[in-house]
């Protein structure tokens, strides 16, 4: 199969998967991200000139046709001019990525952070994480230094996700101590979703449940290599009735307090090490994938538009190498020597990825097309979730 054989095989799935856009709309998508791919760049020129060559036209008219698709209504050519609404397609993102996911498989880990670029943008993203990658599903791209608040765009995001994900599905929404909020804790639960959120131990106040006193948090866990859980009131301004996941790993400066809505025995404090892949998605749609640090853009509204190629590019890349990844011969530590050097290592120092999901899926794309070989999709086989190694810690007791 040639990259243009290829790339109507890429049309033909974007466009069945994308319902909210006009067929249109959704083959300049499937362009956008597919020489997304192949040129690791989500530059208009770097795109356009791939296009162009594949396509054998013009330059300059499909780097026109690529821009018009990010355009405002208003600045088209044409009478019967539309702009792309990205707010659409997060719902059909999310369902394209569960469509393609483990059929036994019913839990989902979001994450929800803010990237800086420069000093021009601020993107607002949730997104799937997976595999030490992360697929943004809802975002938007704001001026950076702009006055005003985050909670309304953050709250129209998980508006617009209202019922993406079926009801039986177990999800947690992990975010950093920067964007915890009572707000926040309550429109996560809004969509039937679980909390997971870390607050800031050098402020704030938790009581156990069955007691009336206050306590400091910073006190929850008063050394490392520590843990503890139990249901709690949180803050007595504002009180908040949760459960607290506490743990302090010798390797980290801090603890980690998780306010969630989960009973403590339902729920793993070693879940929260996900949250650090969507920052793995950051740099991937950055310096270590796409290149989004050297865009020229200066209207955050097309930039919204453009993430919908780069959401698009990622979930290709990134479902084709965890399929790859999932179907790599199994570890031969088993057949080593009781004496041999590796099995004095943990679990995760041993198995540690050689290469990333994310750059795995790219090299398995430009393989296959390069062999001629049927068009590469893949599936998501989600890995088991992190659990707290009680052997390492040392329990309080919840009392």
């Amino acid at each position: 199969m040639d990259n243009k054989t290829g790339l109507a095989s890429w049309e033909a799935i974007v466009v069945d998967k994308m319902p909210s856009l006009s067929k249109p709309e959704a083959v300049v998508l499937a362009m956008w991200s597919f020489g997304i791919v192949i040129s690791q760049s989500c530059g208009v020129n770097n795109v356009s000139v791939f296009l162009a060559a594949l396509l054998n036209v013009k330059e300059n008219s499909m780097r026109q046709r690529l821009r018009e698709w990010y355009k405002e209504a208003n600045a088209k050519k044409g009478e019967k001019r539309e702009e792309v609404d990205v707010t659409t397609c997060f719902v059909p993102l999310v369902k394209w990525v569960l469509s393609w996911w483990s059929s036994d498989e019913k839990q989902l880990a979001l994450a929800m952070d803010a990237s800086s670029l420069g000093k021009r943008f601020v993107v607002l993203a949730i997104s799937i994480v997976y595999r030490g990658c992360a697929i943004p599903v809802a975002w938007i791209v704001l001026r950076e230094g702009v006055k005003g608040e985050w909670r309304t765009h953050w709250e129209a995001l998980f508006g617009h996700l209202h019922e993406a994900i079926p009801a039986d599905w177990t999800v947690i929404v992990l975010a950093d101590r920067g964007l915890y909020a009572r707000w926040l804790y309550v429109a996560i639960k809004k969509n039937g979703w679980h909390p997971f959120l870390r607050v800031n131990h050098t402020y704030g106040t938790f009581c156990r449940q069955g007691t009336s006193q206050f306590l400091p948090l910073k006190i929850a866990l008063p050394a490392q290599g520590q843990c503890w859980s139990g249901q709690v009131t949180c803050f007595k301004t504002n009180p908040l009735d949760c459960t607290l996941l506490a743990c302090w790993g010798e390797q980290h400066a801090d603890p980690w307090l998780i306010l969630t809505d989960l009973v403590p025995n339902q729920a793993d404090v070693f879940w929260y090490s996900l949250r650090a892949w969507i920052e793995c998605g950051f740099k991937q749609a950055k310096r270590a994938g796409w290149q989004w640090h050297q865009t020229r853009m200066t209207d955050p509204q097309r930039a919204t538009r453009l993430w919908l190629a780069i959401a698009v590019a990622t979930l290709w890349v990134v479902s084709v190498g965890g399929e790859a990844e999932e179907n790599l011969p199994a570890s031969s530590f088993d057949a080593l020597p009781l004496a041999h050097f590796a099995r004095t290592l943990s679990p995760c120092d041993f198995f540690r990825r050689s290469v990333s999901c994310f750059r795995r899926g790219l090299l398995v794309i430009f393989a296959t097309l390069l062999a001629h070989r049927p068009f590469p999709t893949g599936n998501f086989r989600p890995e088991p979730w992190p659990t707290l190694d009680h052997n390492s810690f040392v329990s309080i007791d919840s009392t």
